[in-house]
């Protein structure tokens, strides 16, 4: 037995006995937590948890529904800012589609073999590529849009008009307040 085994194998987890002294010790049972939407998970937690979680949750149901499209959400996202957007380069596509330029380099490369954008050198720039959607590309962002929209509907349901604008502005004051810290 070398040196590490014959020292660690002595040990025992902080808060627990030794095998050699008799039973471990019982763990306390684990704190109830609540469901989202309850307790320090709804109106009485942070805000910012708040926005995670709600992101998080909105995320996981885009992710489903376009998983049968084929299309992940960050190639969504990409498809959308390229429509908005015409001729961005990699590096303005990772900024606005709020990704890394690696991860948005590996969805260019997937989305230009499949067909959906095409590059063309940028006419100022000769070594920066603009990126454009193609036929393929906007059919497969129209059919996305469909589960998208159904998703956006969800979110909506149950808000006034007046209520849905005060929120799109603050969401976007948030962006624009904290976007360059």
């Amino acid at each position: 037995m070398d040196k590490f085994s014959a020292s660690t194998k002595s040990r025992s987890a902080p808060g627990k006995r030794s095998r050699r002294a008799g039973k471990p010790a019982a763990s306390p049972p684990a704190p109830a937590v609540p469901p989202p939407g309850q307790g320090k998970r709804g109106e009485q937690g942070y805000l910012a948890y708040l926005l995670r979680q709600a992101q998080a949750a909105a995320r996981l149901t885009l992710e489903r529904s376009l998983w049968e499209i084929g299309v992940t959400p960050p190639q969504f996202i990409v498809l959308t800012m390229l429509k908005a957007y015409p001729g961005l380069s990699g590096a303005d596509l990772a900024r606005v589609a709020l990704l890394t330029p690696q991860t948005v380099g590996v969805i260019i490369r997937n989305l230009e073999r499949d067909g959906a954008i095409q590059k063309t050198p940028h006419p100022v720039h000769g070594r920066a590529l603009q990126w454009t959607l193609t036929r393929h590309g906007l059919t497969l962002l129209e059919k996305c849009r469909r589960p998208v929209m159904a998703l956006e509907r969800r979110l909506a349901s149950g808000l006034t008009p007046q209520a849905l604008a005060a929120i799109r502005r603050w969401l976007a004051q948030i962006a624009a307040d904290f976007g360059d810290s």
